[in-house]
């Protein structure tokens, strides 16, 4: 038996207290359903996805701020390509761009940037939407159009941070699978901290089979022994440190505020947004942009799905009215949402 072997074995054969185990990054849920790892688990492990990606925790007063800025202002919308089928308050961008809103989809802020320099006719605003994975990109598209004098460009931003949101979440679950790429950049200091004295466990994920179901086997071993830990299953890429230059560069340029997360609610210090030196970039400080709370869907259940207390089949609208091709919520529009997840593999799952 190789080592594969024997990892799975101990999925399979996981006799100990039952164990929910959070995913909080909606890349592990995917990877998680492609690879029939849920296939593999014994019936005391149970998989709960979380808040998944950025996409899907950007409530809908963002998306209203957004179109507001593109019909009131004339501006032109620079965004990610999942943004743009995200419900609004009443519509999307994709519809208000049918309508004849100046909407684009980018690539990445730095391709923002540039697209601005190429039109300076153009009033640009990025959507900087993202968690600390992205964040630094963001700052350098702003450092960038300093550098090159670019004054039509800045950034509407919903980053956030994942430190309070696991606070936030960890009454849902009894320890957490986190997500390498965010702790590649922040480092461990906060799972560590979360173990150690607020009695959250968890264990730092890579992306491949191997690397998730090692992660898992290590999980459960951990927990059927007792008490609170944190163990660090991604040590090719997270580092203890995490990236101290992207963090320096990041707190140079932003500031925690407190910022609204979808299905979880207002966390206090849990946002990023620019700093008052950089003002003229900011799109809210620039336009003045009126306070929108934002509606959803009545039936969604959108944020139930975010904090772990239902599966997406459990939603009412879930494969009847929500599909990829009409989605009523993000986590059905999002590439890295538990909705896309559950309906494009649902129980059709290729085993390891």
């Amino acid at each position: 038996m190789n080592q594969m072997d024997r990892t799975i074995s101990i999925l399979r054969g996981y006799d100990g207290p039952e164990v929910r185990i959070m995913e909080v990054c909606g890349t592990h849920t995917h990877e998680i359903f492609r690879q029939g790892i849920r296939g593999i688990l014994s019936p005391a492990i149970h998989m709960i996805s979380g808040p998944g990606c950025p996409v899907c925790v950007t409530g809908t007063g963002y998306i209203d701020e957004a179109l507001w800025l593109a019909e009131e202002k004339g501006c032109t919308i620079l965004t990610f390509g999942d943004l743009v089928r995200v419900p609004g308050s009443r519509e999307s961008l994709q519809k208000a761009r049918a309508k004849g809103a100046k909407i684009r989809t980018v690539y990445s802020p730095q391709d923002g940037e540039a697209y601005a320099a190429a039109h300076p006719e153009e009033e640009c605003v990025f959507l900087s939407v993202g968690f600390e994975t992205t964040t630094p990109s963001s700052c350098i598209a702003v450092k960038n159009a300093i550098r090159d004098r670019i004054r039509n460009f800045s950034l509407l931003t919903a980053n956030k941070t994942m430190p309070m949101a696991y606070e936030a979440m960890k009454d849902s679950t009894d320890l957490f699978l986190y997500p390498g790429h965010v702790h590649a950049i922040t480092g461990l200091s906060i799972p560590r901290m979360l173990a150690d004295t607020h009695q959250v466990s968890g264990v730092c994920a890579g992306f491949t089979a191997r690397e998730l179901v090692t992660a898992l086997a290590v999980a459960v071993t951990n927990f059927e022994k007792g008490g609170y830990f944190f163990v660090n299953c991604y040590p090719r890429v997270v580092r203890e440190e995490g990236q101290p230059e992207a963090i320096r560069l990041v707190d140079s340029m932003m500031e925690p505020c407190d910022d609204l997360w979808r299905g979880i609610g207002r966390i206090e210090g849990s946002g990023m947004r620019l700093r008052p030196e950089y003002a003229e970039y900011d799109a809210r400080s620039r336009y003045q942009i009126p306070p929108m709370q934002g509606r959803t869907n009545n039936g969604c259940r959108c944020g139930s799905v975010l904090q772990g207390r239902i599966e997406p089949g459990q939603c009412p609208l879930f494969g009847k009215v929500c599909t990829p091709e009409h989605p009523a919520g993000a986590c059905m529009v999002s590439s890295e949402g538990a909705c896309s997840a559950y309906y494009l593999y649902g129980s059709h799952q290729t085993l390891l």
